[in-house]
Parts: structure tokens; C-alpha cells; sequence
């Protein structure tokens, strides 16, 4: 009973904040991803033509979207929707043995949790990682499983089903590299469920797991980018980028929820211990749980998005012992996923009347009318933003840059080193070769600063004073213009 009324608690939540979210407009950083993916699609080399840190599976996703859907906020929608699908079903399948409360239960929780995150959640790059993650962990346990209880005509032991989950992992790493963390933790596990015949198992799964990397790198190797790639790596993101982080803002957006969250695991994880019943399906979860926090703190930026790996393990074992915890685990598993479901509706509603979002949508709706009055064809436009709204802009009204640089938070953070000097230096090199029409600085910089953070940059402050003049003060932005324009 308590179970069929948690089920149906979470049902109607997922259809309500479904229905509230079919408005969500494309917004944060998928118009970003959006723009990088239409401008490859018009000939632009990722890395080498495009400044950005992201691996080439997330450009794969996106271009796939623009050039089937377009970049249209209802195509987004739909494309953001059907992914929640997806690793909610995976959930079911990895729980399915616990009992259709488990099994429906944190399906309907991961669904309400992504729901209610808003809209800048809606196909964030840790989102996408989840029916991957969740796809290498059920391959890795059906092999388990067919180990344990082997039956005649099984020749192949199960490995097709790990070379399947290893082939999800990597793909998984070509859009965030973290995920090896988990790929090694279950190549742990194969070692020490396939005793002595480690061999074939372990084979198949890193088969599988090189797959997808390599086709990534045969594609940038194709189009001439793995030179640009590998120095952005190198050169810029593990040894700069990987140290930016906000240590005033670490505690996750709107946090109180997963309070709930974790005491209602460890019930779950206690029940299940103290029944002595953990079987490789529960070890496989714990695993991914492990990984998640990892995922999480190893990215050191306090992004409410990083913790989706934790919560779609989370969403595994959240109510896999409804049905089996004994009193009084029971009705401590009842009354924290009872908080689960309010704090989820209230984090829901919040979310749904975020002003902020709004705003952003003005802000980018305005800059594409500003633009279209002071530019012509063919002519480009710089801007100086990170995911306020410019490159948004540049995207709805097709307008390129005249330089690689996507955003501008490259240019103040570790000044000093030769990496960021040589950045700074292309950057004017490119702006003084192709001047554009007009330069955008939008007010919010990244991690910090304002409009004042371009004086922390002194060529370029100088060539934008000699060269432009402030054309107009927008809400959030201002339009430096040619001084002299034939």
C-alpha cells in the first residue's frame, strides 16, 4: 500500500512538472553547443576555427540535433524529453529484479528530479551522461549474472553484454572524460567476479570502451582538428581550466533536497545490507553512487548539473527496499521519500518561476534586434561573453565571429601564464586583421568581474577605445561601434 502511494506520489509529480516544462525555452549553454554545431556544419573546424573545452561527442550530439530538429526551443524540448525517457527506463531495468515499486519508483524520481531543475538543466553535457552510464552498468551485470547461474547454449558467457557496456562507457568519455573513473571501477569488478578468466571478460569490455573514442578522434583527425584539440587539452584545460573553480559557491543550487536523498539511500542500502542480501546488481549501483560523488567533487565548480551521474545511481537504489525492508527501515524509507517528493515539488515550482531565465530571454531577444540595426551581410561580430545571452544571439541572427574565442573568461583567470599570454595575443591579432562591426560586452563575467574586468586586460581596452565607441547601453550589454565605418 505505502508503496503503491509512493509510486503514484511521483507519478503525479513527473507529470506536473512535465507539463510545466514544455515551455522551457533553449537557453544557458545548449545554445552555445547549438552555435559551435551550426558552424561546423557550415564549414568551421572544431578546436582549431572554435575555442572550447568540451570533447567532440557533445559536438557530435549537438550537430545531430541542429541538422535533423534544428535549433528551435521546441526541437530542443522534445530531444531533452526523450533522454529523460531513456534513463528513466534504464533505471526500471536496473532495478526491475528489486520489484516494480523499485523499478517504477526510481524511474519516477529521476524524471521529477530532472524536471525540476529548469530549463538550464534541460540537455546539460552530466545529463547526457546518464543513459550511458546507466547502459555500461546493466551490461556489466547481466555478464555478472550469467556467471553466476550459467545455462547451456550460453557459449559466449555474457560478453557481448559487456562489450555493449563498454561501448556505452566510451562514449560516455568522449563527452566527459570522467567518465574512466567509472570504466575503471567495473574493470575492478570484472577482475574479481571473473577469478581466473579474466581474460575474455575484460577483452570485451575495454573493446568496447575504445570504440567510441577512437571513431571521436578519426573524426577530428578527418577534418584536421586533433593538432588543436590535443593543445587545448593540454596546453589549456588540465593544466588552467581544471583549477578554475568557486569556493564561495560551492553548496549546489537549491540543496536541501538531497539531504533527503542520501538519508533515504542509506536506509535503503542498510536494509539491504542487514538482510544479507547484496548481490552484484547492488555492488554494480554502489559503485556508480561512488563514482557520481566523484563526478561531482573531482570537477570542483559546485555546478547543480555535475551531480546528475549521483542521481541516477541514486535513482537505482532510492526504492529498490520498499517492498523488503523490515520495520522499522520501512517506515523510515516511506517518510524520507515522502520529503523526497515535497522538497522535489517545491525545488520544482521555483524553478518553474526562475525570473532569471526570463530575463535572459529578453536580454537575448533584445541584442538580436540591436544587431540586425548595426550590421550588414557578411560583416561579424565579437563577443565577450561566457553564457549570458551573446553567443545566443549570434546563433538566432547567424552571425559569426572573427576570431575562435566563444567566450572571454579565457582571457582573466591565470594571466600570467604563457598559455593565456599566447591567447590574449591571438585575440587581438584576429580582431586587428578582421575588425568586426560591432564588439558585445556583456556585464557578467565568469567566475567573477563586471564591465570593468576588460581594464584587467589592457591591450584590449586600448584597441576598443581607439577603435569603437560605446553605440548603445543595453540591459546587461553594451555595443561598442566602428568609430570610423566606410
Amino acid at each position: 500500500m505505502a508503496g503503491n502511494l509512493l509510486v503514484g506520489a511521483f507519478g503525479f509529480l513527473v507529470v506536473w512538472l512535465g507539463w510545466a516544462s514544455l515551455g522551457w525555452p533553449l537557453i544557458h549553454d545548449a545554445p552555445i553547443l547549438h552555435y559551435i554545431a551550426w558552424r561546423i556544419l557550415d564549414g568551421a573546424v572544431p578546436y582549431r576555427d572554435l575555442f572550447d573545452m568540451n570533447f567532440p561527442g557533445v559536438y557530435l550530439f549537438h550537430l545531430g540535433v541542429v541538422r535533423v530538429l534544428g535549433t528551435g526551443d521546441l526541437a530542443w524540448r522534445a530531444v531533452d524529453l526523450g533522454v529523460t525517457g531513456v534513463a528513466a527506463l534504464l533505471v526500471a531495468l536496473m532495478a526491475a529484479p528489486w520489484g516494480r515499486v523499485a523499478a517504477i519508483g526510481g524511474a519516477l524520481f529521476f524524471a521529477a528530479y530532472h524536471l525540476a531543475g529548469g530549463a538550464w538543466n534541460a540537455g546539460q553535457r552530466d545529463f547526457l551522461l546518464c543513459p550511458l552510464l546507466l547502459a555500461g552498468a546493466l551490461g556489466v551485470v547481466r555478464w555478472a549474472e550469467r556467471l553466476a547461474t550459467p545455462a547451456p547454449g550460453r557459449g559466449l558467457g555474457g560478453l557481448p553484454a559487456l562489450f555493449g557496456g563498454g561501448l556505452a562507457l566510451g562514449a560516455g568519455m568522449t563527452i566527459k572524460p570522467h567518465t574512466i573513473v567509472l570504466a575503471a571501477a567495473l574493470g575492478v569488478f570484472i577482475l574479481v567476479r571473473a577469478g581466473t578468466r579474466t581474460g575474455a571478460p575484460l577483452a570485451a569490455f575495454v573493446g568496447g570502451i575504445v570504440v567510441a573514442p577512437l571513431a571521436a578522434g578519426a573524426w577530428l583527425a578527418a577534418l584536421g582538428a586533433l593538432g588543436a584539440w590535443r593543445e587545448i587539452v593540454l596546453g589549456y584545460l588540465v593544466p588552467l581550466y581544471s583549477r578554475v573553480f568557486r569556493p564561495a559557491d560551492w553548496l549546489y543550487f537549491r540543496w536541501h533536497v538531497w539531504v533527503a536523498i542520501l538519508a533515504t539511500l542509506a536506509v535503503s542500502v542498510a536494509s539491504v545490507a542487514w538482510r544479507r542480501a547484496i548481490t552484484a546488481r547492488h555492488a554494480v549501483a554502489m559503485l556508480g553512487l561512488a563514482y557520481g560523488l566523484a563526478h561531482f567533487v573531482l570537477q570542483r565548480k559546485g555546478w547543480e548539473y555535475h551531480l546528475y551521474p549521483l542521481a541516477v545511481f541514486a535513482a537505482v537504489l532510492l526504492c529498490a527496499e520498499v517492498e523488503r525492508a523490515r520495520r522499522p527501515a520501512l517506515g523510515m524509507l516511506v517518510a524520507g521519500l515522502a520529503a523526497v517528493v515535497w522538497l522535489l515539488g517545491v525545488k520544482g515550482a521555483e524553478a518553474a518561476d526562475s525570473g532569471w531565465i526570463a530575463m535572459k530571454e529578453r536580454r537575448v531577444t533584445a541584442l538580436v534586434s540591436d544587431l540586425a540595426a548595426r550590421t550588414r551581410a557578411g560583416e561579424t561580430v565579437q563577443v565577450l561573453d561566457t553564457t549570458d545571452g551573446g553567443v545566443h544571439a549570434l546563433l538566432r541572427a547567424r552571425l559569426v565571429q572573427p576570431t575562435r574565442f566563444v567566450y572571454d573568461f579565457h582571457f582573466f583567470h591565470h594571466v600570467e601564464a604563457p598559455m593565456i599570454q599566447r591567447l590574449r595575443a591571438e585575440l587581438l591579432r584576429d580582431l586587428r586583421a578582421r575588425p568586426p562591426a560591432v564588439v558585445v560586452l556583456w556585464e557578467p563575467g565568469w567566475p567573477s568581474g563586471g564591465y570593468e574586468r576588460i581594464a584587467a586586460f589592457p591591450a584590449l581596452a586600448t584597441w576598443l577605445e581607439e577603435h569603437y565607441v560605446l553605440a548603445r547601453q543595453g540591459d546587461g550589454y553594451r555595443i561598442h561601434a566602428k568609430r570610423h565605418r566606410s
